[in-house]
């Protein structure tokens, strides 16, 4: 049936993780450090987009290149450590909260 679906039938829906790097094979603490970098990056997007600035106004404040900006922008998380964000995220004045909880074995 070429791959294609019929009008009756329904997509098959698996439930994911907490984690979406966990389904996507990353080892838990590759993944984990992912997801973290991941949150930041889009809580600075979102500050930068509420501002309504440019890349370049955000980068000024940011003491960024734009091309940097550009990079938190458009979600390319190798580029970004999560000091880097931390830093950018109290310069937005924000606070982060840290919580930490054990696995049930």
């Amino acid at each position: 049936m070429n791959g294609q679906m019929s009008q009756n039938q329904v997509p098959e829906i698996i439930q994911g993780r907490t984690n979406v790097f966990e389904d996507l094979g990353f080892a838990p603490e590759e993944a984990l450090n992912l997801k973290i970098r991941a949150d930041l990056m889009l809580t600075i997007k979102h500050f930068i987009q509420t501002k309504g600035w440019t890349q370049k106004q955000a980068a000024v404040f940011f003491g960024e290149t734009q091309p940097r900006i550009s990079d938190l922008m458009n979600g390319d998380i190798e580029r970004f450590s999560i000091d880097k964000l931390v830093i950018m995220i109290a310069k937005a004045g924000m606070d982060i909260r840290v919580e930490v909880n054990i696995k049930a074995a």
